[in-house]
């Protein structure tokens, strides 16, 4: 045998005998450029980021909070506040791809400081129109206390009670306020502030929880180069393109649900806004928190799988929808509106229509049909104004202000045949408090249950991609979410609830403004039907993530076991060969042999 075939020989032992399994990172892929921290920098790193992940929490929990009083403040439907709501997304899709892509090439901590800077600029562009709008004036009736004129809420017809002089001074007046309403679109800050904050939130995310993951494992992902290949690569990936898909649609279902809970409380238990807010931040929150922690410390605690964690993901969106199906028997009636719900004798169904709101009882009063001035009548039942329901003097007592003589409260009164009433909106009937307090305990629960599969869905999109692709690929989780389900979701919810509006409210120029009295049953159908919908299209395709991913774990898992078994049986064959080779050469030739001889 020649020198050549030996060295050949020689070469092929050292290079068959190395452990096999162990593919090195840093031959395959470019090290990055950024300085790998060490341990307790990586804890500074957590503790910071998991403080701006609370803030930003908090300061995205508050504004949601605030949607029924900003469509209040400005006088807006819903649709129009489900746009201010998306812009968050809107901001965030705008450089969501060069973040996510460029930002690995980049000191991935300073653009997460950068962006932390921008959302607090945003958030202080929210609170301008705080400090530039006038007071906000509720609109209920309110006479002038240094008024020495005996105005009543009923204007007769056959007298005018008021003097032209006063009558001019009140139609300047409101012009005036028209020119001044015109001008004033102050929505518009928070619609751009919101927008600032979606921008500034981008890279928090993606950059963050890749950086994490990158420095806590052993081995650190690499930078990627070819877009497009990378795009098609994660698509071509069905895991992830499944988990994509169901995310997206699982979003949509509960950006839809979160904007829109503490409207909903309003309108269908008839607790005030600061009751609403109240509750969703002292129960729902923290049962938020404690279902994404409590998933995290399961997937530990048990060593969990990709596929456990695909069936923990499942299992939760499963059982939260389940119990959210229970809040279709929770509901209450509409409250009796004269006009609205009820006719003016209090006697149900009522065909709603342009005139309904008059009727003979107010047929001699001039009063306004677009105005929402709500007084509750002793009888229990709630009218528009004090004018339609025919009150003829009033009376102030402390902040309260009592109507007498009110001739639609008489029509439909109990035998007492009592015709006063108050400002405000009539409480609904006895049994709607004790639906509520069902409603919040099974709201509880199934928050708690869907952020349950928060972390080991993070954990399954994490390792059903290529390492160096991390970044990417949660960069393009983000922006679909931004943009299919972020920014329509709020706005196709609104439009929806919009439908179910029965008294719409006008603004001072005559312009339609925000909906003051919504159906009750109605509204409870649009709003839970969205929602369950979508979450049972997202179950049926997490069924199918499951499918594929055990498929696929199976097939490799076999694969594996076969190309090991005969990776070792090469092995082991190209080591006796090399050393029957060794031993066979060693009589006939070794380096030296013609020199000794």
């Amino acid at each position: 045998m020649d020198t050549s075939s030996k060295e050949n020989i020689q070469l092929f032992c050292k290079t068959s005998v190395q452990p096999v399994g162990r593919p090195s990172f840093k031959t395959e892929y470019p090290s990055s450029e950024e300085k790998q921290p060490c341990c307790g920098e990586l804890k500074v790193f957590l503790g910071a980021l998991s403080f701006v992940y609370f803030a930003k929490a908090l300061a995205e929990g508050y504004l949601k909070s605030t949607i029924t009083q900003i469509e209040r403040r400005f006088d807006i439907p819903s649709s129009l506040v489900g746009v201010i709501d998306g812009s968050f997304e809107i901001g965030n899709l705008l450089v969501i791809t060069f973040v996510s892509y460029f930002g690995a090439k980049l000191h991935r901590p300073k653009i997460i400081g950068a962006g932390c800077l921008i959302m607090g600029v945003g958030t202080l562009l929210i609170a301008m129109p705080q400090f530039f709008m006038e007071q906000y004036k509720y609109e209920i009736y309110s006479p002038s206390s240094n008024s020495t004129l005996s105005i009543s809420p009923c204007l007769l017809e056959s007298s005018s009670q008021l003097p032209v002089s006063v009558m001019e001074k009140s139609k300047s007046k409101i012009s005036n306020e028209c020119e001044v309403d015109t001008s004033s679109s102050m929505w518009i800050y928070v619609f751009l502030g919101n927008l600032l904050r979606g921008i500034g939130e981008t890279p928090i995310q993606p950059l963050g929880i890749a950086y994490l993951d990158d420095f806590a494992s052993e081995d650190n992902a690499a930078f990627y180069i070819d877009f497009l290949p990378s795009l098609k690569n994660l698509f071509g990936n069905p895991v992830y393109f499944l988990y994509l898909c169901t995310s997206t649609v699982q979003f949509n279902s509960l950006f839809g649900m979160v904007t829109y809970k503490p409207k909903y409380i309003e309108q269908q238990y008839g607790q005030s806004s600061s009751r609403a807010n109240f509750v969703i931040g002292l129960i729902n929150i923290p049962a938020v928190a404690l279902g994404i922690f409590s998933g995290g410390i399961a997937m530990k605690k048990f060593r969990i799988s990709v596929c456990g964690a695909a069936k923990l993901y499942l299992g939760s969106s499963v059982f939260g929808y389940l119990l959210f199906l229970s809040l279709f028997a929770l509901g209450c009636e509409n409250s009796d509106v004269a006009g609205l719900t009820v006719s003016y004798q209090g006697t149900k169904p009522v065909s709603y229509h342009e005139r309904a709101l008059f009727s003979d009882c107010n047929s001699r009063c001039k009063c306004s049909e677009t105005k929402w001035e709500p007084m509750c009548g002793e009888n229990g039942i709630t009218y528009v104004s004090a004018c339609l329901a025919g009150c003829q003097t009033s009376n102030r007592s402390g902040k309260n202000i009592i109507f007498y003589n009110c001739t639609c409260v008489g029509i439909a009164a109990s035998k007492s045949g009592n015709s006063s009433g108050i400002v405000g909106r009539c409480q609904k009937d006895n049994g709607c408090p004790q639906m509520f307090l069902y409603f919040l305990v099974i709201s509880v629960i199934t928050s708690y249950t869907l952020s349950l599969g928060g972390i080991p869905g993070y954990i399954l999109l994490l390792r059903c991609i290529k390492p160096q692709l991390k970044s990417f690929a949660l960069g393009i989780y983000t922006l679909s979410i931004r943009v299919l389900a972020g920014i329509p979701a709020p706005v196709y919810f609104g439009v929806l609830i919009d439908t179910s509006c029965l008294k719409w409210g006008f603004k001072r120029c005559g312009s339609r403004g925000s909906c003051r009295l919504y159906d009750s049953n109605v509204f409870r159908h649009i709003y839970l039907g969205l929602t369950v919908i979508l979450g049972t299209v997202s179950i049926f395709l997490s069924i199918a993530v499951l499918f594929i991913l055990k498929k696929n774990y199976v097939s490799k898992h076999r694969n594996f076991i076969t190309k090991r078994e005969r990776t070792m049986v090469s092995t082991r064959f190209q080591k006796e060969n090399c050393t029957t080779s060794d031993h066979l050469l060693q009589p006939k030739y070794w380096p030296g042999k013609e020199t000794q001889l």
